[in-house]
């Protein structure tokens, strides 16, 4: 290798050596690197969208119903021997009065299952039922838990009142909890696809309304009286009336105006507060 200096710069140069070329399988992994980064962006892009936020939290609720069906069914089944036994009494086996003493379990369940396959589409359209259907409920799961532990109550038996309370109950507590389940899924659902299009276009956040479900008539469950329950745009919708200039917007304020839960109130004053800000970055712009 030789080396000159050029006269006054204290420059060295070398010659004699090619520069070292990278080795293929750097090059290799480059390429193969820079490719994943692509790939890994456009498959963000893809997750992060409204829709598919909103359809993965669809799947978790599907999959919470089929759970909680499935342990419902298994409870009442469990039930119907116990409440048969209380309805046949001393009946002789066969008999008619025997026979239609299986009837008696079918009968009440059928009617709880009625009730809640009613609310899980209700709960998904965010519609209040009456207070009927949360009596009937009650009776229904109640009056299975009598005719099941009845026997054992007669007799003294703790073993067997745990026993035969454990399915009546579990049954109660699921059914109770699948419904607010559906609709607090339902409100995520709501809040992950305005969330997501809020981030995705910054710029028209005011105007953002959230369609997670299928369109449902708003007209009547807007007058005055209806049972409907409201949406999360619809709360959005009335804070963003009644915000004037100089309003702090705080959760409490929400819950003034638009009378909602104190949970949902945190959600609604964050995202009114982005949008009032958003706007207001525009307008100095």
């Amino acid at each position: 290798m030789f080396t000159l200096t050029s006269r006054g710069g204290g420059r060295v140069v070398a010659f004699g050596r090619p520069p070292a070329a990278p080795a293929d399988d750097q090059v290799s992994r480059a390429r193969r690197l820079a490719r994943e980064a692509v790939e890994a962006a456009e498959l963000r892009a893809h997750q992060t969208r409204p829709d598919v936020v909103a359809l993965r939290v669809e799947r978790v609720r599907g999959q919470v119903d089929r759970l909680c069906w499935a342990g419902i069914i298994l409870g009442l089944a469990f039930t119907m021997t116990n409440v048969q036994s209380f309805a046949s009494a001393s009946t002789p086996p066969w008999s008619l009065p025997w026979l239609a003493a299986w009837l008696l379990d079918p009968t009440v369940s059928l009617v709880l299952l009625a009730i809640l396959r009613a609310e899980q589409v209700t709960a998904r359209y965010q519609v209040r039922t009456g207070p009927w259907v949360r009596r009937a409920k009650w009776f229904t799961l109640a009056a299975t838990y009598v005719m099941n532990t009845w026997a054992s109550y007669a007799a003294g038996s703790l073993a067997g009142i745990v026993l035969h309370s454990v399915p009546p109950l579990v049954v109660f507590v699921a059914a109770e909890a699948v419904t607010d389940l559906r609709d607090k899924l339902t409100e995520a659902v709501t809040a992950a696809f305005t969330e997501a299009e809020r981030r995705a276009l910054p710029d028209k956040s005011v105007n953002v309304v959230a369609r997670v479900h299928e369109p449902l008539a708003r007209t009547a469950s807007k007058s005055k009286g209806s049972g409907a329950r409201k949406s999360f745009a619809d709360y959005l919708a009335e804070a963003r009336a009644a915000w004037r200039p100089g309003v702090s917007v705080t959760p409490l304020w929400v819950r003034e105006v638009t009378h909602c839960s104190r949970g949902l109130s945190s959600r609604l004053a964050a995202v009114l507060a982005g949008e009032l800000a958003d706007a207001e970055g525009g307008d100095e712009s």
